[in-house]
């Protein structure tokens, strides 16, 4: 019985592998970006690598280069990464009806390795899904994201000076090019981005707050407001 669970917990290992290569090749560019960005931004090598290992989670990993560069303390830095992954929450108590029932500490093993491109692959599987398939699909995307931060931080360290300056550029145009493919599918979110922008700069050019937090007060206080008012219209629509 034993022996059986063990080679079904090695099979849906070696397809979770398979099923997780393409998300491996979709962080390629993402993850080589990243370690360029982190080189630019005045990270080291360990420091860029050790990023992708414990935190391993893109959009948040490139808001805190960006907090980095204006000068953020610590606290802002991991309340805005805390903000900014609030999401997994619902995706995390969602996969635990998917998964098969497991132990806490192989739980908190793929609960880790949790983000949108895996928590799809392993979601819109059929039927129950063991925990060996849903290793196999994060660590190769782990996997990825790690080491191209690294080839992407030595790229960045054989670039020219006034080239790597001129990369700083490419975190804001990385935020635009996430941006703009959510406008096109729903208004909402230009509502979100414009009002979140509007409180941003007011915080920061009267002084009130600093940039990160500035950051963090304008994305909560937007993101409620908007959702308010999507509630009240809807509401209103129905009477």
């Amino acid at each position: 019985m034993q022996m059986a669970a063990v080679s079904e917990q090695k099979s849906g290992f070696k397809a979770g592998i398979k099923a997780g290569i393409s998300i491996a090749v979709g962080y390629l560019p993402v993850a080589l970006t990243f370690g360029l960005l982190a080189k630019t931004t005045g990270l080291t090598l360990f420091e860029s690598v050790l990023m992708s290992l414990l935190v391993f989670a893109g959009a948040a990993q490139y808001i805190s280069l960006s907090l980095i560069a204006a000068g953020a303390g610590a606290a802002v830095i991991i309340f805005n990464t805390f903000i900014v992954n609030i999401r997994h929450f619902l995706m995390s108590a969602s996969l635990n009806e998917k998964m098969e029932p497991e132990t806490r500490a192989k739980k908190s093993l793929y609960a880790f390795g949790l983000t949108d491109e895996t928590f799809t692959v392993i979601a819109t599987r059929e039927g129950k899904t063991t925990t060996g398939f849903a290793l196999g699909v994060m660590l190769i995307a782990y996997g990825s994201w790690v080491v191209n931060t690294g080839i992407g931080h030595v790229i960045g360290a054989s670039l020219p000076e006034f080239l790597q300056q001129a990369m700083s550029i490419a975190l804001y145009a990385m935020f635009v090019g996430l941006l703009v493919p959510s406008l096109k599918k729903e208004m909402k979110v230009a509502y979100l981005a414009g009002l979140a922008a509007v409180l941003n700069s007011m915080f920061t050019l009267t002084g009130l707050l600093d940039t990160g937090w500035a950051i963090a007060a304008s994305t909560l206080i937007s993101a409620m407001a908007v959702e308010v008012l999507t509630g009240l219209r809807k509401g209103a629509a129905l009477k």
